[in-house]
């Protein structure tokens, strides 16, 4: 079928399943576990997923062996980058084993995604079991604004600590910031010097309307553009053109040479036309959008004895029938509608 989404040009190696979209399966993220010491109010908010929450019992979770058996038969199907997220994935016991089964699979990158709370002491670790790569969310260098915003009072130099670790440890490092208005927007042109400063590759989100806890308004998003305006009038920008086919950020250069900025625009201007990700939760689910409420249950193959082969065409059969475009469509109709929460399937 050809799209009606728009976005760059596909590759011409396009794997051997596509969605109603023409949208390869390229992507694979990886929720480790659902829990998170961070409460952070976008994601997580403590009056909803307090310290008294129930999470999943480890019985429920995706073991490290069924979870890299599943990675493989993805990989099979023409899935090249796993991401690792959460929930918080260093809080899951044994990391590095996990990826190091994965860096086992060849064909294959492994990112992860991380609040940066444990890097310091997990960040050479998960370097030499076979990371290619950390994004750290980093939502203000204001120390008071990003303990406000985690909600636990975990400051802000723990987390550039576990970033300088991270880079020390030979890691490729980018951070990611939501924005929102009237809490953190105050802070974009001192985040971005900061990072700018450290040599790092810097991400804004605009503030989206994931799950149904977060209280998400309209009103609250700053718009990218409006982002990439406050930053180019103290330090000039230019635009990038993608690195590759279904890259979320819009990329921009500073003029002095010095490195990029992004904007993740899911918001104001969406990009489904170039989604290719899927997203395994902790408890084996698989997820077509990060705005679904509905999963598949793939964990229940694992453990019922199904073969590669079974899960694979299961797998084959969700993606071919895929027709997501949530932040296209997103309207008033919208508002109501049932989403499964960040925290169960990754950001």
């Amino acid at each position: 079928m050809a799209s009606p989404l728009s976005g760059p040009e596909r590759p011409t190696d396009t794997p051997t399943i596509i969605d109603r979209f023409g949208r390869p399966l390229r992507d694979l993220r990886i929720s480790v576990t659902d829990r998170c010491n961070f409460r952070c109010r976008y994601c997580m908010p403590r009056e909803v997923f307090g310290a008294e929450f129930a999470f999943l019992p480890r019985s429920e979770i995706l073991t490290f062996e069924e979870i890299a058996r599943l990675a493989r038969i993805f990989a099979s199907l023409g899935v090249q980058k796993f991401r690792l997220t959460g929930g918080e994935p260093t809080v899951r016991n044994g990391l590095p084993e996990l990826v190091t089964i994965l860096s086992e699979i060849p064909g294959t990158e492994i990112a992860m995604t991380t609040n940066g709370s444990l890097l310091t002491e997990q960040a050479e670790p998960l370097a030499r079991a076979g990371l290619d790569r950390v994004t750290v969310s980093l939502d203000s260098t204001d120390d008071a604004v990003f303990r406000a915003m985690n909600d636990v009072g975990f400051p802000v130099e723990r987390v550039v600590a576990g970033i300088d670790a991270a880079a020390a440890a030979g890691l490729p490092v980018k951070i990611d910031a939501v924005v929102k208005r009237g809490v953190n927007d105050h802070t974009v042109v001192d985040l971005a010097r900061f990072i700018k400063e450290r040599g790092h590759i810097l991400r804004y989100i605009e503030y989206m309307d994931v799950g149904t806890k977060n209280g998400w308004r309209l009103d609250d998003v700053v718009p990218g553009t409006s982002i990439i305006s406050m930053i180019d009038a103290e330090m000039p920008l230019e635009p990038m053109e993608p690195n590759y086919f279904g890259e979320v950020a819009k990329r921009y250069r500073y003029k002095d040479g010095s490195g990029e900025v992004g904007i993740i625009t899911s918001v104001t201007m969406p990009f489904c036309g170039d989604c290719t990700r899927a997203r395994l939760s902790a408890e084996g689910s698989l997820y077509t959008c990060l705005f679904a409420f509905q999963g598949t249950d793939l964990r229940g193959m694992l453990r019922s004895g199904a073969s590669d082969e079974a899960i694979a065409d299961a797998i084959k059969v969700v993606w071919r029938v895929r027709e997501d475009r949530y932040s296209e469509i997103r309207s008033e109709a919208t508002t109501d509608r049932l989403k499964i929460e960040m925290s169960y399937i990754g950001g």
